[in-house]
Formats: C-alpha cells, structure tokens, sequence
C-alpha cells in the first residue's frame, strides 16, 4: 500500500495572501493548516520550492508527511510540487490534492486516484508538472454557484454564513479523510467515507 521509506507530500491547494483566505477555493490551505496542527508542525518556506513546508509523522511511528502550500497561486502550483516531490524522492501515489470541487455537493468529501481535472487550475497544473494523473486527490465539494455566477467568481468568494457554521466541522473531517488515505489506503477510505 505504501512505500514504507517515502514520505507523503499532501498538498493544500489555494492562493496566497490575507485576501484569499476565506474563499472556497483555499480550502486545500485550511485543511493542511489543521493538519499541520495535528502533528505539531509549523509551516516554513522551503529553499528549494516556491511554498510553506511543514514536516511530521502521524501518531507514533506513523508514516511521515511532508504538508505543502504552494505559494504561486494556483494556476501555476505544479511547479513547487514537482519540486518538492523530487527533492523529497515521493512517488505519485503518495501524492495528495486537497481541493475544492464544484461537482459535488457542499460538504461532501471524495477521495480518487487519477482522472480528469475538471477545470480546476490547481490540478491542471500538477497534472503538467508531474507528468501524471496518477496522485490521490480528496475532494472538497463546494456545489455549484447559484444562479448565474460565474464559476470563477463563486470559488473565489469566502463561504457563506451558513456554510461557515458547518465549515469547521467538514474541514477537520476532510483531515481525517487525508489521515485515512495514508494509513488505511484509498480503497478502504472510499468505502469508509463516501457513504457519509
């Protein structure tokens, strides 16, 4: 299921700065901030990439995590997570997007190896960067935008207020669903959490 010697590299995707920080699209950043939490580690800028780093392992002798915020914005986020997939020697199946996704409903978390990218920027971009659809990504549905807002504009407006009351509660479930993936597998974590 894993390779015992590799880390994970989990990627938040997002955009950088104060102003971006409630949109639905960062949502990829608040997850990895409360993971980063969960293992005690504190987000640094890495030499040798364009991102915040913070490295932990989960639990004790837990496999090791190296959690990634590119700091590009999010069209170009495949240029750091290349960087950083290479300079910590992670395989693609080890790699992890956490992001928001419009196709589902909001809240509702999936996890899939692979796929299209839907017209997510973020994920185009590792695609091409990574020379692979093959990582795991867990997506974070936002839902569709109502009316005719324009789908660009929805992702990077904040959450309502309605969807903040719930929004602590599904992004500490979304960092369960990452913990999942790396100690059970992706398989085992589809059936655990997609019923839900």
């Amino acid at each position: 299921m894993t390779d015992e010697a590799g880390p994970w590299l989990v990627v938040g995707l997002g955009n950088p700065g104060r102003e971006y920080a409630g949109n639905r699209h960062n949502v990829g950043f608040m997850v990895a901030d409360l993971l980063a939490q969960r293992v005690g580690a504190k987000f640094g800028r890495h030499r040798r990439a364009v991102a915040e780093v913070a490295e932990g392992r989960l639990g004790f002798g837990g496999p090791r995590l190296v959690l990634v915020k590119p700091l590009t914005y999010m069209n170009l986020s495949g240029g750091p997570v290349a960087a950083l997939s290479q300079f910590y020697k992670v395989v693609p199946g080890q790699v992890v997007a956490v992001h928001d996704e419009l196709d589902i409903g909001y809240g509702q978390l999936r996890v899939k190896v692979g796929g299209g990218e839907g017209g997510h920027n973020g994920l185009r971009s590792m695609t091409k960067s990574l020379g692979t659809k093959d990582y795991v990504r867990v997506r974070f549905g936002i839902g569709r935008p109502p009316g005719r807002q324009d789908p660009a504009d929805f992702v990077l407006s904040d959450f309502s207020a309605v969807e903040r009351k719930e929004l602590e509660f599904l992004v500490d479930r979304a960092a369960d669903v990452v913990e999942s993936v790396m100690t059970r597998g992706v398989e085992p974590t589809q059936n655990l959490y997609h019923g839900a």
